[in-house]
């Protein structure tokens, strides 16, 4: 489920980031907004890292930009519901590795760690009722943009990434004091690679789309 939002986010940013360009001049565009890095380039070169360089680090200044262009994205009604836990010192990326299953060694050398969260009742609500049939996976699925804005960001500024679903919820709440009225989506490790990740094989295009 939350990987398929993942994949609806990122074509909805896809959309979002050349909706105000004409034709062709859409990566040229995102190309100066990115330091030089063509929206293109950016989609692809993200691979999900399983393997970090541990001689490189990343400064909160720079998470803190990365965040910043994270709350561009689209919610419900600009609910904004989705809420950011980061692990940054020794202690709490330490405590956070042993708290995601067995990517713990996949990610024990990336410098930081974000834990992901939204707002329940929120996104999907009016008035305090769900709008439809789907309620809270709408604020799921903001989430997922805001994280697909997160991942695709991280790489236009060099850095990478990887979304790990498997999470010790309950015990993540309690590390970072999570109130009860969010609910812990996923983690996303950040970092950056080390060596040339293959890049995976896609379903056609007919497969996923149909044509009306």
């Amino acid at each position: 489920m939350y990987k398929k939002m993942i994949i609806c986010a990122a074509i909805a940013l896809m959309a979002s980031a050349c909706c105000n360009n004409e034709g062709n001049s859409c990566s040229k565009e995102t190309a100066s907004q990115n330091n030089g890095v063509s929206f293109e380039e950016v989609l692809k070169t993200r691979r999900s890292i399983r393997s970090y360089d541990s001689s490189k680090t990343i400064s909160e200044a720079e998470v803190r930009q990365l965040l910043t262009a994270v709350q561009e994205a689209p919610s419900w009604a600009n609910q904004q519901p989705s809420k950011y836990y980061v692990a940054i010192g020794k202690e709490k990326l330490e405590a956070v590795q042993n708290l995601v299953g067995g990517n713990k060694d996949r990610i024990k050398n990336a410098p930081v760690l974000i834990v992901c969260t939204f707002e329940k009742g929120k996104s999907g609500f009016f008035q305090g009722n769900p709008a439809n049939e789907l309620g809270d996976y709408w604020g799921a699925y903001d989430n997922g943009l805001s994280n697909c804005y997160l991942i695709l960001q991280a790489r236009a500024m060099g850095f990478d990434t990887l979304i790990m679903g498997m999470r010790e919820s309950d015990k993540l709440r309690e590390l970072f004091a999570i109130p009860p009225e969010e609910m812990v989506t996923a983690v996303i490790s950040l970092g950056y690679r080390l060596g040339e990740p293959k890049q995976p094989q896609h379903r056609p295009l007919d497969e996923v789309a149909k044509f009306f």
